[in-house]
Parts: structure tokens; sequence; C-alpha cells
């Protein structure tokens, strides 16, 4: 694998060739049980082709993945350009959510007070492929999810509350780019990258059959 886009984000596939080349590797004596154990491990909660790269880099050239060239997925193509459903969401001593199957407009604002919101765009549409998600959390809470592939920046300003930064990152070539921004007043925005339900599903089923796999070694 080459590293000339480390912060690119991994797809599956990519860290499952990964998975191949690293059983190779121990069946032709190249690794340790214990190296392969540690890389493996390494190389399912890897998120960018910088943190795979490593796991594979000292192994024969044959045995590496190559990083396709950066292009739209089609995933994306279809789920972009479509017209809102919603715009805005409040809530006051209480609470509101968007989630499921919903387009995303180009600008979404919440507000909340002394109340809770949640934005979820995994399963979403959108508008347009650049977004900006405006929250305002007066003794309140947003939590915004969004799935893997998404650009994410946050430039929210806190006062005696937050914006929680760790989700911020690129994302896969096509895919949205969301700017979460507003104001947090003795309040909190959270925002998180979490995999679809099918996704995670799939994944724990594939570590299942991994950790099958090595007891049988």
């Amino acid at each position: 694998m080459t590293d000339d886009l480390p912060d690119l984000r991994a797809s599956d596939a990519e860290r499952e060739r990964v998975a191949d080349a690293l059983r190779d590797a121990v069946a032709e004596g190249r690794l340790t049980m214990e190296e392969f154990e540690e890389r493996l491990d390494a190389a399912y909660r890897a998120r960018t082709h910088g943190e795979l790269a490593p796991l594979v880099r000292d192994l024969p050239a044959s045995g590496r993945v190559a990083v396709p060239e950066p292009r739209t997925d089609p995933f994306w193509v279809v789920r972009i350009g479509h017209r809102p459903t919603s715009k805005a969401g409040v809530a006051v001593l209480g609470g509101f959510e968007r989630k499921g199957n919903w387009v995303v407009p180009r600008r979404f604002t919440s507000f909340t007070f002394l109340g809770g919101g949640e934005i979820d765009l995994r399963e979403a549409r959108f508008e347009d492929r650049d977004v900006v998600i405006r929250c305002v959390a007066v003794m309140g809470g947003v939590r915004v999810t969004v799935p893997p592939e998404v650009e994410v920046h946050v430039t929210g300003v806190g006062v005696a509350g937050g914006f929680d930064h760790r989700a911020v990152g690129p994302g896969q070539p096509g895919a949205p780019r969301v700017t979460v921004t507003g104001l947090a007043l003795c309040g909190s925005v959270g925002i998180q990258r979490k995999l679809r339900k099918g996704e995670r599903k799939a994944l724990k089923a594939r570590r299942k059959e991994e950790k099958a796999q090595r007891k049988e070694l």
C-alpha cells in the first residue's frame, strides 16, 4: 500500500485486503503469530490509509495493497441533489430528532433550550455536497452523528459549554462536506462518526470469523 494520501479514509474492502496480506505473511513465516494478531487488530481499527500503510510496509511488494485513485463513489452520486425535507429543529423543554431517510438541506438550523436534539446523517440524502449545520444550544445539547465517509469541520463557539472536535477530518472523494457551527451557551454540541447499522453488523460478523480463524491456526 502506498501512503501518498495518508488522510484518505480507508474502506472496508481495503481493510480486508490488508488482512489477507497479513494472513499470507504469517503463513509464509514472515510474521509471528503475536505480530499477526496485533497487526490484524490494528487493520480492522484503522480509519485512514496512513494507519493501514505501516502494517504491510515491511512485507513483499506483491503483498501490499494499492490505494485507488480518488474518484467519486457512486453511492454518493445518487444521494446528493434532492429536495430537503426539513430545514430546522427546535427543542424547548423537550427534544427533537432528524434521522433515517431524510434529506439534509444546504443549511440546517437547530435550537435547544433546556432540551436536546439528535441529528443523524448516516441514512440521510443531501440537497447539496456542502452542508452547514448551525446549532444553538442554551443549557441544552445537540448530538450530530455522521457516517465515516464524510468530511467534517467544526467552527462553533462554546461559552460555559463546548463543541466536540473529535470527529473533525477528511472524507472520501465525492462524499458531502459537513460544517457544524453555532453557539453552545451552558450547553454542548457533540459530533461523532458512526457506522450504519448494516455496516456494524457486517463488521462484527467479520471480526467474529477472524477470531475463529485465529483459534484454528
